[in-house]
């Protein structure tokens, strides 16, 4: 993937944004809005960027005014100017990059969205995580300030160890906000995503989001995940269903194919460095994961490379025997595959300098159901032989690998 600093004009001023690509030209793009003073380089926000990015999608988050790494003043801010900032970047990126046609918002990010996706055409499909019903919830973060604001038109209130201003300029607009009619004028797919146990924004708001947006919507719980999603497992679960549940919304016009590569390309990316876990996108349509045991320090979230290995032969192999079937008419009712391997992928590729290469063996034990003869059976597993895979690994295969260029 490819990550790259995003500056553009806000309401108030330049803001600072990342912008996340998966390394090749995309259709569509995805604009993600953080929780209330919040950053987007807090590591939920960047989990979820970077698994929409292994998708195939290019992702921008940026820090509205006065927060991270953004110009201005927060205490200037509301959240009309936060859905502003957030039509003004749908506005760039897709000047620079593609329009957005996915919104993703956390928190009071996640209402702002709602909020502006009216007003951006391109929207397809938007994504809340523990966001609030009434953008006028927050003001429950700093209620015990609320008289000090309304006496002095504004108060430095402690929110998350940091201190903020808070303008009553700010308290009126975010209590005149109200996203009934953003959701009753939203023509975009709805996915609501929230924890039962979310102490900051109770999961009654998500039930009244629910119950206003319009046909197709979706609610999935995030269980025990606190408001911030601190937990790795949580934030990577969130950013999973968001990416599939998407795919739906915002299909691939292409797969990635060329002269050399029919089937189209592969893409893999890793999701944490201090892991082994692998964003695989096949096609620039289907993804998967790719990990390593927890014993030897992965966490178990997909296959290993040799079992992916492993499922292909299987595959293939099923595949061949069901079109030789057809062809001759023979009545196979079904088929499956078991398939082994006796190596480890980690322990080959510790010692891969040191060891030199010894012959594969994979085990294939094929299951024919089906009233079938002797020599029909007989003629199945031979052609099992020939599946295309099968004869790939025999063969002896010339990998050619090169250096390639970020964002090429």
């Amino acid at each position: 993937m490819r990550s790259e600093e995003f500056v553009f004009q806000g309401s108030q001023g330049p803001l600072s944004g990342r912008l996340v690509t998966p390394g090749y030209p995309v259709q569509h793009s995805v604009l993600f809005a953080h929780c209330f003073t919040c950053s987007k380089d807090i590591p939920a926000a960047k989990r979820i960027t970077a698994k929409l990015a292994a998708r195939g999608l290019a992702v921008l988050s940026f820090d509205f005014t006065g927060l991270g790494h953004s110009d201005g003043e927060f205490e200037n801010t509301s959240f009309t100017s936060n859905v502003d900032d957030l039509k003004m970047a749908a506005e760039e990126l897709g000047r620079r990059i593609a329009p957005p046609s996915l919104l993703v918002g956390h928190s009071l990010g996640g209402a702002a969205v709602i909020a502006a996706a009216p007003e951006i055409p391109t929207i397809k499909a938007v994504a809340t995580i523990g966001a609030p019903f009434d953008p006028a919830h927050v003001t429950h973060l700093f209620a015990n300030s609320l008289d000090d604001i309304s006496g002095s038109g504004k108060a430095e209130v402690t929110l998350g160890g940091r201190p903020f201003t808070i303008t009553q300029n700010f308290v009126n607009d975010i209590h005149a906000s109200r996203l009934v009619p953003a959701l009753a004028k939203l023509d975009a797919a709805v996915l609501v995503l929230h924890s039962p146990i979310d102490d900051i924004v109770d999961v009654s708001n998500s039930a009244d989001i629910f119950r206003h947006a319009k046909h197709p919507k979706s609610f999935v719980s995030l269980d025990d995940a606190d408001h911030l999603m601190r937990r790795v497992s949580d934030a990577d679960y969130a950013a999973g269903v968001i990416a599939s549940w998407a795919a739906k919304y915002l299909p691939s016009s292409s797969s990635g194919q060329s002269p050399t590569a029919p089937d189209g390309d592969v893409f893999v990316s890793e999701v944490d460095p201090g892991g082994f876990a692998q964003d695989v996108l096949v096609a620039r349509t289907h993804q998967l994961r790719a990990d390593e045991p927890e014993d030897v320090g992965g966490a178990n979230t997909g296959p290993t490379p040799y079992q992916l290995l492993q499922a292909g032969l299987g595959a293939c192999t099923t595949m061949t025997i069901r079109m030789y079937a057809r062809r001759k008419d023979i009545p196979l009712e079904s088929v499956s595959v078991t398939v082994t391997h006796a190596k480890r992928h980690l322990t080959e590729c510790e010692r891969c300098e040191s060891t030199p290469h010894a012959v594969d063996h994979f085990t294939r034990t094929i299951i024919l159901t089906g009233d079938l003869s002797d020599d029909q059976k007989v003629s199945l597993l031979k052609i099992a032989e020939k599946c295309p895979v099968h004869k790939t690994l025999e063969a002896s295969a010339h990998i050619e690998t090169s250096l390639g260029e970020v964002g090429k």
